[in-house]
This record gives C-alpha cells, structure tokens and sequence, in this order.
C-alpha cells in the first residue's frame, strides 16, 4: 500500500470513529485511590478518576495531610473496534500530591465531587493508615497514574551532576563547585534532602538566591538536555591531601509519559494516534543523588615561607592608619589594619603587633565585608586597635608584617605597614572620657574612677537591739511559702481534673481553635493566597464544630450538622446560616477564578456565623 492510500484508509477511519463512538449509558464511576499505608512526612498521589465528562470538581478537605500541588487535570481515551463495531471509553484524572503528616493512625479523606450531566456525584472516601519512620507499607497505589516511578527507570532523563574547575588546588586555593540539574521532561524545583559534607573547607555561596537558578542547554554525552545551576559553592581547603566531598542529594517530581497503553501492530496506526490526546501521562516522585567529589590538594611550599605567615592565599592589599601620633597622657589612640583583595580574606588572622609596655592595649574590633562577584570572593577585612597611653614620653610602635601566598607568581609575598612614632606629654587629670566605638565602652575604665571615698553627710540610723529576726512579720513571711503551696496544690488539682476531661477540653479550645485559624487565613487573604486562605476557613468552621460538640471530622457532614445543632436548641435561621456559610465555603475553594471580593465575603461569613454561634450555644 503507498503512501497515499495509507492516507487515505486513516481519514476514512477516523470519520468512522467519529461517526459511531458511543458513550455507554451504564452509570458514572468516579472513584478516589491512594496508598494505602504510607509513613510521617512521605509524599504520595491520591487520584480520582471519572470515566465521563464532568465539570465542577470539588476536592475533599483534607486533615492531617499537606497538599503540595493538585489537583492536576489529565485525559485518557481507549479505542476498541471488534467485529466492525466501534467502542470509545474517555476517563478523567485529577491528581492531588499529599504529604502526610507527623501524626500517626487512620485518617479518612471525605469524597470528592463532580458534576456530570446536571447531576452531582461522589466519589467513595479514602482512607489512608500513616505509620511511624521506615515501617514497611502494606499497601500499594491503585490505578496506573498513582505508581511510583524510581531513579533507575529516569536516571538518564532527570540527574544532578557536581563539577569544580580545579581538582588538585594548592591549599587555601578557591575552588568552585557548580551543581547542574539536567532535565529533559516536565519538573519542578527540586526540594534539596541532604547537603553535601565540607569538612576541612571554609565555604562561600555563590548563589545568594536560590529562586533565580541560572538555565541554558547543554550537551551532555551526546544528548541535549536543559540545565538549571541549582548550588554554586566557593571552596578553600584548610589542609592538604586527599579529600572527597558527599553527595548532594534531593527530590523532585516529574511528569512522565506512560507507556503502558497498547498499541497495534502497525506503525502507521501507532503514530496516526501518537498525539497528548490518545496519550497517558503520570506524575512520579524521583529521588536524585550527585556524584562525590575527590580532590587533591597539594600543601604549599615551605621553602621561603616566612615565620609571619598565617594562612591567607590569594592576592592582596595591606595598609594601616592612626588617627593621631601627638597626645597627652590616659587619651586613646585608634591604629586599624585593613587587608583587601581576592582569596581567602575570611581566614586572614589577628595582627602580630608589638606595642610599648606602658601602653595599655584593648582586643581588636575585626570588622569584614566579603562579597562574591561572578566566580570570585573578595573583601576587607579590617582590625581596629584601642591604645591609651598611661604615661608621657615619646614611644614606637614597630612596623607590622602581613604575609600571603601569592597563585599567580606561585611565591610569598610580604607587605610591611610604616612605623609610628608617638609623643605622649603628661595629662592634667581631666581626660576622664574616651570618644571611642571600636570596643564595647563598658570595657574601657579611667583611672582614678575606681577609687571609693569615705562618705560623708546625713546616715540612717538605728536603734541598738531592734531586729526584723524574730518580729511579727519574720514569722508572717515564715509561714507564707506554706500557705501558698497549699493554694497551689488545690490549684492545681481542680485543673488536672479538668484537663483530664478531654471533651471539655476540646469544647473550652474550640472558639480559640477556629479564630486561630481564621487568622491565618486573613493573612492568606491579603496575600491573596486563594488554596490556602479557602482550606483555612474550611478547617475553621470543621473544626469548630468537631471540637465543640467531641464529633470525629470523619462523622462530621451536612446532615450529622444540622442534627446536632437542633439537639443544642440553636435556631433554625442560625443552622441554615451556619450550613450554607460551608456551602458557599466549599463552593469557592474549587471554582475557578473567584475574586478577592468573594475570599473576603467568605472570610466575613466565618468570623460572623462562629460568633452567633458561640452567643447561641453560652
């Protein structure tokens, strides 16, 4: 057959399908599935599936899990042609990612909803066992869409790979490690689960915001793949010799294609249909891991190393300044020392200055300022002395060495600052105040200021023989620490009564509860946070009743509400009120493009109908 009748055969083919697809008319099945054992903190999928076309999907509410994403919407279809009769099934997915919790037991997801053809259908609920730590899980996901999918089924379609300039630096030598996600499918951002291991470096990010991840293409063994840099670290080894840096290792979700539809034997059938509406994809959680990193780093020399030398690798300025050399006696003198460049600046020592006895000397204030341009880390680090002269005559303070090894001549260098000639003349006992801020001013004491003179003037006196030991108030003081403990005991024993009374407890809570969390969505609101802010407010009126009246949230529904409510002898109008605030509430949470108006009537109605309501039920 040529081309053209093969084009030809696929039209008439497609116009018949069109012509004689049929949807059964056996009932709507619109069921949910998850896991069913999963562990505190895991992530997993929870699907519910529809095998007609329905609008309005309204998700559960969910306790004791975290939605990360969803509900993602997808579309399936199977085609069948048996005997020349023509059958086409249509299903419809709509995928939550959850996280559980850190509360162990049995949690019951309520069901979903959907509306097909006019009417309002259901889904079952789900319920789901969380475990503590690695309990194996007994349960498995239901349904193709929920299966896991692991890092050796993608390995080569989502990986993180670590890569450094340099693998033998010298020691003290900058050397930079990127680490490159590669993708070639649809990810999101990658949530980081362990950081790699630095021991015996002293780092430097370089990546001051990790939102804005550096993205280009690159080709990577031959195959093309997108590229985001997601940590990009400035290392200084401390000592030489072999060392190995840990993995980074991470998670992140995908969404892949499933292969497990079938197909026909013929090709060009295959790919007539090879379109994302014939096609199945799935979300799947990938674990991602990096490669270690060895280095080796070489020690620097030590011929020609100075006995100054302290540690400082890279290239550097060095310089000095004192704000006066001419003074009198118990006056303070600043002398700072600034080293600025390209290196290792964080790790250049105190200065090795030699003062004059007589000089009384404070530890240095160390200030830094080290910033990161590009691939490099530079700065200043600065070392500002307080000197105060406590008797007259003319001093040195000899020249100070500050010594580093220098990479682009492969050398040591050594800057030395000037020499400081001071003439310190008595004082006339007035300078009893320093103007200084490089040291905490408490440290700094005068002399003469410590001296205690005898006192003199009026004196409170007393008379011989009168005593507070023994007088009615000692006795009173005595016995009150017994008294008071006592109270304390009856106290405290009336409130473990009560605390012990769990639903009295949970009633008491209850308004303090569902006002907490109808601020927290306050905030949601001015943030406009619309799945946040809606889950809040639901949570708050569930709860309110839950606590308030000791209802599991798995027993609470409109009808178990209204009952309750009426045994209580709340109004009718209140009830109706109260429940159609829930109405509107869950309605909002799943309609598509509610306005910030609509989040704040939703907001007024909770706080309004949880105040009637407490006023009703005093």
């Amino acid at each position: 057959m040529d081309d053209s009748m093969k084009k030809f055969t696929a039209v008439i083919l497609f116009a018949m399908i069109l012509i004689s697809v049929g949807v059964a008319g056996q009932g709507v099945n619109f069921t949910g599935s998850a896991k069913n054992v999963v562990r505190t903190g895991e992530r997993f999928q929870l699907v519910y599936k529809v095998d007609a076309e329905g609008k309005n999907f309204r998700g559960p509410a969910f306790s004791g899990f975290s939605v990360l994403s969803g509900p993602s919407t997808s579309q399936s279809s199977s085609i069948q042609i048996i005997n020349g009769n023509v059958s086409r099934t249509v299903e419809y997915s709509f995928t939550y990612i959850l996280q559980a919790g850190g509360d162990e037991g049995i949690f019951e997801v309520p069901p979903a909803e959907i509306t097909v053809d006019g009417k309002t259908v259901q889904s079952n609920p789900v319920k789901i066992q969380v475990v503590r730590g690695s309990t194996q899980q007994q349960g498995t996901q239901q349904g193709s869409s929920g299966n896991k999918g692991t890092d050796d089924d993608y390995d080569d379609d989502v990986f993180i790979r670590a890569v450094v300039d340099k693998t033998a630096p010298m020691q003290g030598e900058q050397v930079i490690v990127t680490y490159k996600l590669y993708y070639r499918v649809n990810i999101n951002a990658p949530d980081i689960t362990k950081e790699p291991s630095f021991k015996g470096f002293w780092v430097e990010n370089l990546i001051k915001n990790r939102q804005n991840y550096v993205q280009y293409q690159e080709t990577y063994r031959g195959e093309r793949y997108h590229v985001a840099e997601i940590k990009k670290l400035a290392l200084f080894p401390q000592q030489s010799g072999k060392t190995t840096i840990t993995p980074i290792e991470g998670v992140c979700q995908a969404q892949v294609q499933n292969n497990s539809q079938q197909r026909s034997r013929d090709p060009f059938f295959d790919s007539f249909f090879n379109d994302p509406f014939f096609n199945r994809y799935k979300t799947i959680e990938i674990q991602l891991q990096s490669n270690a990193i060895t280095l080796n780093v070489k020690p620097l020399p030590t011929s020609g190393k100075p006995s100054e030398f302290s540690g400082a690798v890279g290239s550097f300025d060095f310089s000095s300044s004192i704000d006066k050399t001419s003074l009198k006696a118990n006056e303070a003198i600043n002398l700072k020392f600034t080293v600025a460049g390209t290196g290792n600046v964080e790790l250049v020592d105190e200065m090795k200055v030699k003062f004059p006895p007589d000089f009384e000397v404070y530890d240095p204030k160390v200030t830094k300022d080290i910033s990161t341009s590009g691939n490099r880390v530079s700065g200043t680090k600065t070392f500002e002395y307080l000197i105060i002269p406590r008797t007259p005559g003319d001093f040195t303070i000899d020249p100070v060495k500050f010594v580093y090894f220098d990479l682009k001549s492969n050398s040591y260098k050594t800057v030395t600052s000037p020499a400081y000639e001071i003439s310190v003349t008595k004082g006339d006992g007035s300078q009893s105040d320093v103007a200084y801020t490089g040291v905490n001013q408490s440290d700094i004491r005068m002399i003469g200021s410590d001296i205690r003179y005898i006192k003199t003037g009026d004196f409170n006196l007393k008379i011989t023989g009168a005593f507070f030991f023994g007088s009615t108030g000692f006795y009173l003081l005595l016995i009150a620490p017994v008294v008071l403990f006592i109270l304390f005991l009856i106290i405290w024993n009336k409130e473990l009564k009560k605390r012990s009374n769990i639903a009295l407890m949970r009633n008491r809570k209850a308004t303090k509860v569902a006002r907490k969390r109808m601020k927290k969505a306050q905030q949601f609101l001015q943030e406009n946070k619309q799945d946040p802010f809606y889950e809040e407010v639901s949570q708050a009126l569930w709860g309110y009743l839950s606590d308030k009246f000791s209802i599991p949230l798995a027993n609470l529904s409109m009808d178990t509400v209204a009952e309750t409510l009426r045994k209580r002898e709340v109004k009718e109008e209140t009830i109706s009120q109260f429940i159609e605030t829930l109405n509107n509430c869950e309605f909002a949470r799943f309609a598509p493009g509610e306005s910030h108006s609509a989040m704040e009537n939703i907001y007024n109605e909770g706080i309004r109908i949880i105040s009637v309501m407490e006023q009703e039920l005093k």
